[in-house]
């Protein structure tokens, strides 16, 4: 092997740790929370743990995106796994969940980094006709990343400390580091561009706005208090003073430009919806494992591996079709599984046994699973170095939104039905009075040894049944994934490899401006 071809090793090896710290980070911290708020107090800013991360993230990815397309992607890669690194240091030693929360803040900025520039490093040191395959590895990562988290967060805090799942980070994020720094040679020539920071501003604005509408909405006010009310108002006029800045802006934060080039616009539009509806499996098997067929938060988690294998295999196959046929055509595929997995889903019951579940998840994983690579390689189609990092963080940005206000509308639909069920099975009076506040703490291993069978089989219908319509519903995200997977075109990855055919290879590092 070159010493060329090892460097890229190098490389590539850096990204995809870069990828499975930070994409790892946006569901460790779940399974955990219980224990750190044991430890560390402050039940009463529980949500804003999790908020500052995806807060942050979110608002930094398109942010990033656009400076890196600017100024070259190793500065800010580099920046980005310092900052994350930094966050996760803070996190373990933290002493209050106030702490906590400032320092998964900082987290998420260096997550909101490394994730969209990895993708965008991808296409500017690959030629096309390798891109398919790397697009399909870090598919893979993410995608096993991404439901790994809970597992991983379970495990950690049961048999260690919590304060591991932050600690775990450092190492894992060290030898990413290294490999960047050292291996990676990128060829820049800078331009002196106009940054956007009204567009910044209120986009970060408006996204802290809306997250915390409905992280705190049902939970810390209700949805018509003043505070919830006031908050979706500030996102909606700060979203559209970024929408009106961002017409008149000469280098904008996203570019509203790319969304008139139809693949890019259905890609994103994709991604929006398979983030919706692919977030209520990795959230509600877990659930439904732990709450009617009993065992611990680790076990639980594990029943997500079928899940796990089945898209970590379809982000391969993904990558290595999209070279073969047009991205509309994969996905088509992808969709329709997809459904069918989710339909499948929506028929679980107390009495479905293990390995049908099992079937359903591997279905469902196989369906997303070309997303994590596809909808990256497509949303990227078509535009040079320049646009690329807006292009890519943008993808990001949106499929990460679609899983927060999946979580949010999925978590009430779900917490609706289960009250529901609750108030019907004990409207005689003869159960438990407050049953129907937290399934997951109500339904752990010490909990259930506490409560008659008689009760116990009624919780668990109401638990099953909530799930099983939450599934339904989440068909709705997953058809329409469908339909904007049906407006993508032709276009494919053969076009590119075409054009690059009768021209000069692609430079590995070329980045110019």
């Amino acid at each position: 092997m070159s010493t060329g071809q090892n460097r890229l090793g190098f490389v590539v090896a850096g990204l995809l740790l870069g990828i499975l710290v930070a994409s790892i980070d946006n569901t460790i911290v779940s399974t955990a929370m219980a224990t750190i708020v044991s430890d560390l107090g402050g039940l009463d800013k529980y949500v804003w743990v999790t908020s500052a991360y995806l807060v942050t993230e979110m608002a930094g990815m398109p942010i990033f995106g656009k400076l890196s397309d600017m100024y070259g992607r190793k500065r800010f890669f580099v920046l980005g796994i310092s900052l994350f690194l930094l966050g996760s240091v803070l996190c373990g030693t933290a002493e209050s969940i106030t702490q906590l929360t400032i320092y998964r803040a900082i987290q998420g900025i260096g997550g909101g980094a490394m994730m969209p520039i990895a993708f965008a490093i991808v296409f500017d040191i690959f030629p096309a006709e390798k891109r398919g395959k790397m697009g399909g590895l870090f598919g893979a990562v993410f995608g096993t990343s991404s439901l790994f988290g809970p597992l991983a967060g379970a495990y950690l805090t049961e048999y260690i400390n919590w304060r591991w799942i932050f600690y775990i980070n450092v190492p894992i994020g060290l030898v990413a580091l290294a490999f960047i720094v050292i291996y990676y040679k990128e060829s820049l020539t800078h331009s002196k561009q106009r940054i956007d920071w009204w567009g910044a501003a209120t986009l970060v604005g408006s996204i802290v706005c809306l997250m915390f509408a409905l992280e705190l909405g049902g939970a810390e006010f209700a949805w018509d208090s003043v505070q919830i009310i006031g908050l979706f108002a500030g996102f909606a006029v700060l979203l559209g003073i970024f929408l009106f800045v961002e017409t008149k802006a000469s280098e904008p934060i996203i570019s509203f430009q790319m969304f008139k080039q139809r693949l890019f616009a259905s890609s994103t539009g994709a991604g929006l919806f398979y983030g919706a509806a692919f977030i209520t499996a990795a959230l509600y098997i877990p659930m439904f494992v732990q709450g009617v067929f009993g065992g611990t938060a680790v076990s639980a988690g594990l029943t997500l591996l079928p899940m796990t294998l089945g898209s970590v295999f379809a982000a391969q196959l993904g990558g290595f079709l999209a070279n073969k046929m047009p991205y509309r055509n994969v996905m088509i595929i992808s969709a329709v599984i997809f459904i069918a997995g989710i339909f499948l889903l929506s028929t679980i019951t107390p009495d479905t046994t293990r390995f049908m579940l099992s079937l359903y998840m591997f279905l469902t994983g196989f369906g997303i699973g070309f997303s994590f690579s596809v909808l990256g390689m497509s949303s990227i189609h078509g535009f040079d170095m320049r646009q690329r990092g807006s292009a890519t963080s943008t993808m990001s940005f949106v499929r990460s939104l679609g899983m927060t206000v999946g979580i949010t509308i999925f978590g009430i639909i779900q917490r609706n039905h289960f009250t529901s069920g609750m108030t019907e099975a004990f409207a005689g009076g003869e159960g438990p009075g407050q049953m129907t506040e937290n399934a997951r703490e109500l339904l752990s291993p010490e909990k259930r040894a506490e409560i008659p069978p008689a009760v116990m089989d009624k919780i668990v219908a109401a638990l099953s049944d909530s799930v099983s319509a939450t599934f339904l519903w989440s068909l709705v995200p997953a058809v329409l994934a469908l339909v904007c997977v049906l407006f993508m075109g032709r276009a494919g990855m053969k076009d590119i490899i075409g054009k690059q055919a009768g021209s000069s290879p692609v430079k590995e590092g070329a980045h110019t401006h």
